[in-house]
């Protein structure tokens, strides 16, 4: 099916321009857009004086582990039955009937990198998948994404009572396992191992690990660790990142900043800023916005976007954090996150800009398919 929408203000997040355009999509994609564009075999929307938008990427949550309005029996974010466990995927645990995903969709979220919580020292791979489908595998475009592992806190408190006590133990834990993983590569008549293998990506650079970290020491930690060992990273959530500006920037890792639209529930939170991603943009780091879904509900992204810009981010750099930037660090930006012919046709129409509380999501498109329509009051 042939999709055209007319004479929207298309937002081009890449240039950080705004142009009065048509845009087709055909066969799942984007097929062109023009000043005017004239097909007769198009289902034609009428979208003047709409904003036509990138559909939102999501760099970092939980949603479809941790669902929503229910407790043990649909959360399956964390397996702490062990501090590694790489070999456990995020996948597995997605279930695609969560209402949190029909929320997302209809608030223009259309892509999320999700995956295990930040429980384990190590605690296996994200995947991104789209949030449209009531198939997890049909749904998937990417697995896997990165291998999440997590300093401070949160493995502590997990894991106290197995043995680790202190962040020197956390930072062991990884280093032994970055080891195992480079030595048994080298060993071609190694017995299979499991964990080890599902490392072997990291190790050859083949996805990051991302990596949970809120106080500036552990996201110096996470920075030494991931140098010493020559892999790829990210610096998930990276709360204190505005008071080590220049070990960030030196680091060349992507932040994914958040989620700061909720209390500090602990001492590591305790400089949470809604100013930390402006501040890392501002000085050229690769910054995406993260709800970390459910700590906040996933279709408030683009609010907490928004808050980002009431405290000096500017609003090129907060839309491009939750569109084309998160696209980048998950390595799918030549699929998703901006609006340009040949990528998939994620996109969505909303009656005003996306970052006002007043505005309405009108159509979400993905794969150039409409799965949500605001009803007519």
């Amino acid at each position: 099916m042939k999709i055209l929408l007319k004479q929207g203000l298309v937002h081009d997040v890449e240039l950080g321009e705004i142009k009065v355009q048509d845009l087709l999509m055909e066969d799942g994609k984007i097929k062109k857009i023009a000043d005017t564009i004239n097909d007769a075999e198009t289902v034609v929307y009428d979208v003047k004086g709409k904003h036509v938008y990138p559909g939102m990427v999501e760099a970092h949550c939980h949603m479809g582990l941790h669902e929503a309005a229910i407790q043990f029996e649909g959360n399956d974010t964390n397996e702490s039955s062990d501090p590694i466990m790489p070999h456990v995927r995020g996948i597995d645990g997605i279930n695609p009937m969560d209402e949190a995903i029909q929320d997302a969709r209809a608030a223009g979220i259309t892509t999320v990198c999700a995956g295990p919580g930040s429980a384990d020292v190590i605690g296996g791979t994200f995947c991104a998948y789209k949030t449209y489908g009531n198939c997890i595998d049909e749904m998937l475009i990417k697995d896997p994404v990165a291998m999440k592992c997590a300093f401070g806190e949160n493995p502590k408190r997990v894991f106290q009572e197995k043995g680790i006590k202190t962040r020197m133990n956390v930072a062991a834990l990884l280093r032994k396992t970055l080891l195992e993983a480079k030595q048994y590569a080298q060993k071609k008549d190694a017995a299979y191992d499991m964990k080890l293998a599902a490392m072997q990506a990291v190790i050859e650079k083949q996805i990051p690990l991302k990596i949970h970290a809120h106080r500036a020491d552990d996201i110096c930690t996470a920075i030494r660790i991931a140098k010493e060992f020559d892999v790829k990273a990210t610096l998930d959530h990276c709360t204190e990142g505005h008071l080590i500006v220049d070990q960030v920037v030196k680091s060349g890792f992507p932040a994914i900043c958040g989620p700061s639209m909720s209390a500090r529930s602990k001492y590591e939170l305790k400089h949470k800023s809604f100013e930390t991603a402006g501040i890392l943009a501002e000085q050229g780091v690769l910054v995406a916005i993260t709800t970390d879904s459910p700590v906040i509900p996933q279709e408030y992204l683009p609010y907490c976007a928004a808050l980002c810009m009431k405290h000096g981010m500017r609003e090129a750099d907060a839309l491009r954090a939750i569109t084309i930037n998160p696209a980048k660090i998950i390595a799918l930006d030549d699929r998703i996150g901006s609006l340009k012919e040949g990528k998939d046709g994620d996109v969505v129409v909303c009656d005003g800009s996306i970052f006002d509380l007043q505005t309405h999501v009108l159509y979400t498109f993905i794969n150039g398919e409409l799965v949500y329509e605001k009803k007519r009051a």
